[in-house]
Protein backbone atom coordinates (compact mmCIF):
# COMPACT_ATOMS: atom_id res chain seq x y z
CA UNK A 1 0.00 0.00 0.00
CA UNK A 2 1.33 3.65 -1.18
CA UNK A 3 0.27 6.12 0.52
CA UNK A 4 1.09 9.88 -0.75
CA UNK A 5 1.56 12.89 1.52
CA UNK A 6 1.86 15.90 -1.04
CA UNK A 7 3.97 18.66 -0.30
CA UNK A 8 0.95 21.30 -0.83
CA UNK A 9 -1.28 19.02 1.64
CA UNK A 10 1.19 19.75 4.86
CA UNK A 11 0.69 21.43 7.32
CA UNK A 12 1.46 25.74 6.88
CA UNK A 13 2.86 28.38 9.13
CA UNK A 14 4.28 31.55 8.92
CA UNK A 15 5.67 33.32 12.01
CA UNK A 16 6.44 36.48 12.42
CA UNK A 17 8.27 37.37 8.88
CA UNK A 18 11.56 34.66 9.84
CA UNK A 19 10.32 31.43 9.37
CA UNK A 20 8.07 29.53 7.06
CA UNK A 21 7.42 25.89 7.86
CA UNK A 22 5.44 22.93 6.32
CA UNK A 23 4.43 20.56 8.85
CA UNK A 24 4.02 16.55 7.94
CA UNK A 25 1.94 15.62 11.14
CA UNK A 26 0.52 18.07 13.29
CA UNK A 27 2.68 20.54 15.29
CA UNK A 28 2.34 23.69 17.14
CA UNK A 29 -0.80 25.13 15.92
CA UNK A 30 -1.63 22.58 13.14
CA UNK A 31 -3.62 19.80 14.05
CA UNK A 32 -4.72 16.70 12.11
CA UNK A 33 -6.18 13.80 14.31
CA UNK A 34 -5.28 11.89 10.08
CA UNK A 35 -1.94 13.04 10.44
CA UNK A 36 -0.81 12.82 14.07
CA UNK A 37 2.64 10.57 13.32
CA UNK A 38 3.75 7.35 11.26
CA UNK A 39 5.01 4.66 13.83
CA UNK A 40 7.63 5.95 15.62
CA UNK A 41 7.91 9.46 13.29
CA UNK A 42 6.33 12.36 15.20
CA UNK A 43 7.76 15.46 13.46
CA UNK A 44 8.71 16.45 10.20
CA UNK A 45 9.02 20.31 9.72
CA UNK A 46 10.35 21.61 6.73
CA UNK A 47 11.46 25.03 7.77
CA UNK A 48 12.94 28.21 5.37
CA UNK A 49 14.45 30.57 8.40
CA UNK A 50 15.09 34.11 7.48
CA UNK A 51 19.05 35.86 7.62
CA UNK A 52 19.49 36.19 11.60
CA UNK A 53 16.42 34.53 12.19
CA UNK A 54 15.53 31.47 14.75
CA UNK A 55 14.68 29.74 17.71
CA UNK A 56 14.99 31.10 21.23
CA UNK A 57 16.22 28.50 23.79
CA UNK A 58 13.87 26.22 24.64
CA UNK A 59 13.47 22.69 26.37
CA UNK A 60 12.96 19.03 24.89
CA UNK A 61 12.80 15.72 27.07
CA UNK A 62 12.81 12.31 25.89
CA UNK A 63 12.87 12.69 21.86
CA UNK A 64 15.28 11.72 19.09
CA UNK A 65 15.76 15.22 16.97
CA UNK A 66 17.51 15.07 14.03
CA UNK A 67 18.03 18.13 11.89
CA UNK A 68 19.28 18.02 8.33
CA UNK A 69 20.38 21.37 6.32
CA UNK A 70 19.94 21.44 2.72
CA UNK A 71 20.94 25.35 1.96
CA UNK A 72 22.63 27.90 4.52
CA UNK A 73 23.86 26.74 7.70
CA UNK A 74 22.42 26.81 11.20
CA UNK A 75 24.42 28.13 14.41
CA UNK A 76 23.24 25.48 17.33
CA UNK A 77 23.73 26.05 21.25
CA UNK A 78 22.67 24.01 24.03
CA UNK A 79 22.48 23.37 27.47
CA UNK A 80 25.37 20.70 27.17
CA UNK A 81 27.94 22.98 26.29
CA UNK A 82 27.94 22.39 22.51
CA UNK A 83 28.42 25.90 20.05
CA UNK A 84 28.37 24.37 16.87
CA UNK A 85 28.03 25.74 13.07
CA UNK A 86 26.18 22.63 10.78
CA UNK A 87 26.87 23.95 7.01
CA UNK A 88 24.50 22.58 4.03
CA UNK A 89 24.53 18.55 3.58
CA UNK A 90 24.89 17.78 6.92
CA UNK A 91 22.78 16.30 9.99
CA UNK A 92 22.65 16.76 13.79
CA UNK A 93 20.83 14.80 15.88
CA UNK A 94 20.19 15.41 19.90
CA UNK A 95 18.74 12.82 22.37
CA UNK A 96 17.02 15.41 24.66
CA UNK A 97 16.88 12.10 26.77
CA UNK A 98 16.29 13.25 31.12
CA UNK A 99 16.11 16.85 29.39
CA UNK A 100 17.84 19.49 27.39
CA UNK A 101 17.67 23.70 26.14
CA UNK A 102 18.50 24.41 22.90
CA UNK A 103 18.65 27.35 20.48
CA UNK A 104 19.19 27.06 16.61
CA UNK A 105 19.67 30.16 14.37
CA UNK A 106 20.65 31.13 10.83
CA UNK A 107 24.11 33.32 10.99
CA UNK A 108 24.00 34.50 7.79
CA UNK A 109 23.04 38.24 7.33
CA UNK A 110 21.61 37.48 3.72
CA UNK A 111 21.02 33.79 2.85
CA UNK A 112 17.46 31.59 4.03
CA UNK A 113 18.23 28.71 5.78
CA UNK A 114 16.35 25.45 4.68
CA UNK A 115 16.01 22.61 6.65
CA UNK A 116 14.26 19.08 7.37
CA UNK A 117 13.54 19.22 11.55
CA UNK A 118 12.70 15.34 12.57
CA UNK A 119 11.77 14.11 15.53
CA UNK A 120 12.16 10.42 16.83
CA UNK A 121 9.87 9.02 19.37
CA UNK A 122 12.67 6.92 21.57
CA UNK A 123 11.95 3.47 22.68
CA UNK A 124 14.00 3.98 26.26
CA UNK A 125 13.57 6.85 28.36
CA UNK A 126 15.59 8.77 30.33
CA UNK A 127 18.69 8.61 28.81
CA UNK A 128 21.72 11.60 29.26
CA UNK A 129 21.43 13.79 26.47
CA UNK A 130 23.63 13.88 23.72
CA UNK A 131 24.90 15.71 20.69
CA UNK A 132 26.58 14.90 17.58
CA UNK A 133 26.66 16.31 13.89
CA UNK A 134 28.28 14.32 10.64
CA UNK A 135 28.44 15.26 7.49
CA UNK A 136 28.11 12.17 5.19
CA UNK A 137 30.06 11.94 2.23
CA UNK A 138 27.86 12.14 -1.59
CA UNK A 139 27.43 9.35 -3.46
CA UNK A 140 24.75 7.87 -6.30
CA UNK A 141 22.26 5.33 -4.13
CA UNK A 142 21.97 4.76 -0.27
CA UNK A 143 23.70 5.63 2.70
CA UNK A 144 22.97 4.81 6.25
CA UNK A 145 22.09 7.94 8.42
CA UNK A 146 20.67 6.02 11.58
CA UNK A 147 20.45 2.66 12.84
CA UNK A 148 20.29 1.23 16.43
CA UNK A 149 23.76 0.00 16.77
CA UNK A 150 25.23 2.61 15.04
CA UNK A 151 26.12 0.52 11.87
CA UNK A 152 28.28 1.88 9.21
CA UNK A 153 29.58 4.97 10.71
CA UNK A 154 25.59 6.17 11.06
CA UNK A 155 24.43 7.61 14.32
CA UNK A 156 22.65 6.10 17.36
CA UNK A 157 19.06 6.21 17.65
CA UNK A 158 16.85 4.95 20.35
CA UNK A 159 14.55 3.08 18.47
CA UNK A 160 13.77 0.10 16.32
CA UNK A 161 14.50 2.11 12.88
CA UNK A 162 16.65 3.09 9.90
CA UNK A 163 16.98 5.82 7.84
CA UNK A 164 19.07 6.07 4.84
CA UNK A 165 20.33 8.96 2.42
CA UNK A 166 19.36 8.16 -1.37
CA UNK A 167 20.95 10.38 -4.04
CA UNK A 168 20.28 10.19 -7.63
CA UNK A 169 21.10 11.01 -11.20
CA UNK A 170 19.68 10.49 -14.66
CA UNK A 171 22.43 7.20 -14.61
CA UNK A 172 21.11 5.71 -11.52
CA UNK A 173 18.02 4.10 -10.42
CA UNK A 174 17.09 2.18 -7.00
CA UNK A 175 15.07 -1.27 -6.87
CA UNK A 176 14.36 -1.02 -2.95
CA UNK A 177 14.05 -4.17 -1.41
CA UNK A 178 11.24 -3.46 1.31
CA UNK A 179 10.54 -5.85 4.68
CA UNK A 180 6.18 -5.78 4.28
CA UNK A 181 6.21 -6.56 7.50
CA UNK A 182 7.74 -3.03 8.43
CA UNK A 183 6.31 0.32 8.05
CA UNK A 184 8.65 2.97 5.59
CA UNK A 185 8.31 6.52 4.94
CA UNK A 186 9.30 8.02 1.71
CA UNK A 187 10.32 12.13 1.99
CA UNK A 188 11.23 13.57 -1.12
CA UNK A 189 13.93 16.08 0.30
CA UNK A 190 15.46 17.90 -3.51
CA UNK A 191 14.46 17.38 -7.06
CA UNK A 192 12.00 15.01 -8.19
CA UNK A 193 11.60 11.42 -8.20
CA UNK A 194 9.30 8.80 -10.07
CA UNK A 195 8.71 5.64 -7.84
CA UNK A 196 6.23 2.82 -9.28
CA UNK A 197 5.75 5.15 -12.77
CA UNK A 198 4.47 7.46 -10.44
CA UNK A 199 5.91 11.34 -10.53
CA UNK A 200 6.97 12.98 -7.20
CA UNK A 201 8.82 16.14 -6.23
CA UNK A 202 10.68 17.81 -3.33
CA UNK A 203 8.74 18.42 -0.56
CA UNK A 204 5.99 15.09 -0.76
CA UNK A 205 6.07 11.88 0.70
CA UNK A 206 4.68 8.39 0.70
CA UNK A 207 3.24 5.77 3.36
CA UNK A 208 4.25 2.60 2.07
CA UNK A 209 2.85 -0.42 3.95
CA UNK A 210 3.02 -4.19 3.06
CA UNK A 211 5.37 -3.54 0.38
CA UNK A 212 7.99 -5.81 -1.30
CA UNK A 213 9.60 -3.78 -3.59
CA UNK A 214 10.24 -0.31 -4.81
CA UNK A 215 11.56 1.20 -7.88
CA UNK A 216 12.85 4.53 -7.96
CA UNK A 217 14.32 6.60 -10.44
CA UNK A 218 15.00 10.26 -11.66
CA UNK A 219 15.15 12.47 -14.53
CA UNK A 220 18.09 14.10 -12.83
CA UNK A 221 20.11 15.37 -9.60
CA UNK A 222 17.49 14.02 -6.78
CA UNK A 223 17.78 13.09 -3.32
CA UNK A 224 15.32 11.35 -1.26
CA UNK A 225 15.33 10.37 2.89
CA UNK A 226 13.75 6.36 3.48
CA UNK A 227 13.12 5.66 7.03
CA UNK A 228 12.52 2.02 7.82
CA UNK A 229 10.27 2.00 10.77
CA UNK A 230 8.39 -0.64 13.19
CA UNK A 231 4.69 -1.52 12.73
Amino acid sequence: MIIPRLSGERGYAEHGGWLKSRHSFSFANYYDPAHMNFSALRVINEDWIAAEGGFAPHPHKDMEILTYVLDGAIAHKDSMGNSETVPAGEFQIMSAGTGVVHSEFNPSQTDELHLFQIWIMPNVLGVAPRYEQKAFADKLGGTLILSPQAQDGSFMVYQDMKLWRYQLDETHSEQLTLDAERAYYLQVAKGSITVDGVEYHAGDALKLMDESMLDVSAAAAAEFLLFDLPR
